[in-house]
């Protein structure tokens, strides 16, 4: 069966909502489900003062996390136009798996959370994407998979590098219903392209 890790960080709670709208659709896509959250690098102290949600029970994520799926949906708040630092960290620990090349062949796509419309939602893909280029991971896009990228009457998160929702400069927006569904389809849209790699390599 196809594995699936959703691998997200969440400070005040948007991207651990977009994780779990990810992890149902692949789920229901017929894939094998993890949900996990990258390590914390912020000490509490420093949390409590900006107000952060407390974290989850999720499992933390590790570079045999990534070994032993097929595929990954990295679900990534942005600061300043990239991923945030905590992910940038759990990347920069997965040097034991670059050494064994033994990520290469698997599978990522990317979902986005940022304060503002502009904030980088693209940017974070585009300058993600050497990570996985350095580790041979093979990039999923969600392209137009669904034509709710075209839509012109209300303020959303999401492009073709990939879904996202829009969290307001203060945090307080939540996702909408057009955006949860947009994740809902890039899910679904990646465990299928997932789906077909494994499959030809039973």
């Amino acid at each position: 069966m196809t594995k699936i890790a959703v691998i997200y960080y969440s400070m005040y709670g948007h991207t651990k909502k977009l994780a779990d709208t990810a992890a149902a659709s692949a789920k229901e896509s017929g894939a094998e489900v993890g949900v996990f959250q990258v390590p914390e690098t912020l000490p509490e102290g420093v949390l409590t003062a900006m107000g952060a949600a407390p974290r989850t029970t999720d499992p933390v994520a590790s570079g045999k996390t990534l070994e032993e799926h097929d595929g990954y949906i990295f679900v990534i708040p942005t600061r300043y136009g990239r991923a945030v630092g905590q992910f940038s960290a759990f990347f920069d620990h997965t040097g034991g798996q670059w050494m064994k090349q033994a990520l290469s062949k698997k599978f990522a796509t990317i979902i986005t959370s940022t304060g503002t419309q502009h904030g980088g939602q693209e940017t974070t893909a585009l300058t993600t994407i050497p990570f996985f280029t350095h580790h041979g991971i093979i990039y999923v896009p969600l392209g137009y998979a669904t034509g709710d990228l075209m839509n012109m009457k209300e303020v959303m998160g999401g492009s073709p590098w990939g879904a996202g929702t829009l969290a307001g400069a203060d945090g307080s927006r939540q996702s909408s219903d057009l955006e949860l569904g947009i994740v809902t389809i890039h899910a679904k849209h990646f465990t299928s392209v997932v789906h077909q790699f494994v499959k030809g390599g039973e």
